[in-house]
């Protein structure tokens, strides 16, 4: 009699395994997606344009789960000078979490740059870290500079 207890017991519990192993799988492979990502997001970014000044923002974007970065608006100050900025681009996720942002930002309707950023999300996909990797005037001179990102999941 305790045998056949022994071994119903370790069947269930092999049983109980084998399924946790194969959910826990399906939900590593679904963790990070251009899907999960989708959302409204506020953030804030911070930092230095070398040999301008120091630079800050706070402001809200909306990824679509299609790569599309929209509806974003940024209150930004530079060096002291503030502006309402509207921005819009697109965006990659990977399976590992990192991706990136590729936006173009205006002021009143005139582009003021383009900016690249790599990005990390964590918090199951609740949470944006990022930093600026190039940035870009219209006229092709870049501006260097060291931005980083932090934003979360409205």
């Amino acid at each position: 009699m305790n045998c056949k207890i022994v071994r119903t017991a370790l069947t269930v519990i092999f049983t109980t395994s084998l399924i946790a192993s194969f959910t826990a799988r399906a939900h590593a492979s679904e963790q990070c997606s251009l899907e999960r990502a989708a959302g409204k997001w506020s953030f804030t970014d911070g930092g230095t344009f070398i040999n301008i000044g120091p630079e800050t923002a706070v402001g809200v974007f909306e990824l679509d789960g299609a790569g599309n970065l929209q509806n974003g608006l940024a209150t930004h100050s530079l060096n002291g000078t503030i502006a309402d900025e509207t921005f819009s681009g697109t965006y990659t996720v990977n399976p590992n979490c990192t991706g990136t942002l590729s936006v173009k930002i205006f002021a009143s309707g005139v582009e003021l740059f383009a900016a690249q950023l790599n990005i990390v999300f964590d918090d199951d996909t609740k949470q944006i870290r990022g930093v600026f990797t190039s940035i870009v005037e219209p006229s092709g001179t870049a501006l260097p500079a060291v931005i980083g990102l932090e934003g979360k999941k409205q």
